[in-house]
């Protein structure tokens, strides 16, 4: 009992130092996965992982997290919020203006958070010495949402993001595994009950069942993880958004109860979103713009893929310039997308202008692209 008191108190020592760090929450869970892990499997074996392909490579750690840290006793898991300013739909009577996630708008949380961990995996070393300690930040294969509900975190909603009691679901999540045993957690309940507001708004049909997403449809995944073309059935349900997608949590009930972080790093910041200038970003102008955002992960091609797919959905005449000018881009994924921009901004009347354009295009995925408005 002395020992058990012991490591509570250790425990309560590192819970304390974790809020000092930043951090909003900790729990503790066994590194035991249960039937979580079997729905992963199932989800897997559905496809529903698209081209995320390290996924499947790092399946057997994410079942397993003793693959992860040989000798794991338990993880904890910890949130920190990232909620600026409550959010609705208004952003989709904009079109002019590209709509990013809004964790998206802030410093990469990767370079605020892994350094925190770091700290704490050294409160860790200090209280257990000689254990041995592996933290990430969603950077590492470990199933963190069912790990974080055992350690009593939040819940995974029907939308399939962790939800918490009173604050929502607008924080990142990270964990540390540790080769010590530590009191555990109570795990989180489910409160979604009967509501289905993130399954019925969803633009593309995603949330195939409740708590069962196909990445493959869903906005995020098609404009942040997709590195290829977006396919042309999910290009107007896109609409503006550019970079990720929030409906499923701002009409999630729970996220009412958000509150606002006090994270200087993740307030909200006067950004260039208009799409015609986005359009108009070269590599340098990229880099310079999303040095220190998530958004560079996507690359250039990547975002200006998803602009072009937001200036087509405008209706906006005013952005067929801009488009006229990116098929001249080296890039064949931006060329690709911005002939089919022009082709939802003029019709019939884009085959001149891209033809003109495009002499001498040899890429099969852009001549593939006019030969679409052709037949249109």
């Amino acid at each position: 009992m002395a020992e058990s008191k012991d490591t509570r108190e250790k425990l309560e020592k590192i819970r304390r130092r974790a809020l000092e760090l930043g951090f909003d929450r900790l729990g503790v869970a066994p590194p035991e996965l249960g039937a979580a892990g079997r729905r992963f499997e199932q989800w897997l074996a559905d496809r529903y992982d698209g081209e995320m392909y390290y996924m499947k490579r790092g399946g057997a750690k994410r079942l397993d997290p003793e693959g992860v840290l040989p000798g794991v006793k338990s993880v904890i898991c910890l949130m920190t919020n990232y909620f600026p300013t409550p959010r609705t739909l208004d952003f989709l009577k904009e079109p002019d203006t590209g709509d990013l996630s809004n964790y998206a708008w802030h410093l990469d949380y990767h370079d605020l958070i892994q350094p925190r961990l770091r700290q704490l995996e050294e409160c860790l070393a200090e209280e257990f010495p000689g254990c041995r300690t592996k933290g990430y930040v969603d950077t590492g294969p470990i199933l963190e949402k069912p790990l974080a509900q055992r350690a009593g975190l939040g819940w995974i909603g029907k939308h399939t993001n962790l939800l918490t009691e009173g604050l929502g679901s607008y924080y990142f999540l990270s964990e540390i595994l540790v080769d010590v045993d530590l009191p555990l957690s109570e795990a989180a309940v489910d409160h979604c009950g009967t509501c289905t507001e993130c399954i019925d708004i969803c633009p593309t049909g995603a949330i195939v069942a409740p708590y069962v997403l196909d990445s493959r449809k869903c906005i995020s995944y098609l404009t942040i993880e997709l590195k290829g073309p977006i396919p042309h059935e999910f290009r107007k349900a896109i609409g503006n958004r550019i970079y990720g997608c929030d409906d499923c949590q701002i009409v999630c009930p729970w996220n009412s109860y958000a509150v606002a972080t006090e994270e200087p790093a993740f307030q909200e910041r006067e950004e260039v979103k208009g799409l015609i200038a986005l359009m108009q970003l070269d590599e340098e102008g990229f880099r310079a713009r999303f040095r220190k955002s998530p958004v560079k992960r996507i690359k250039r091609r990547g975002l200006l893929r998803n602009v072009a797919v937001a200036l087509g959905n405008s209706g906006r005449p005013e952005a067929v310039p801009v488009l006229t000018e990116a098929l001249a881009d080296p890039e064949s994924l931006i060329r690709s997308h911005a002939v089919w921009a022009l082709a939802e901004l003029l019709g019939p009347e884009a085959l001149v202008v891209v033809e003109s354009g495009l002499q001498g295009e040899t890429d099969p995925v852009v001549l593939s692209e006019i030969e679409r408005i052709k037949t249109v």
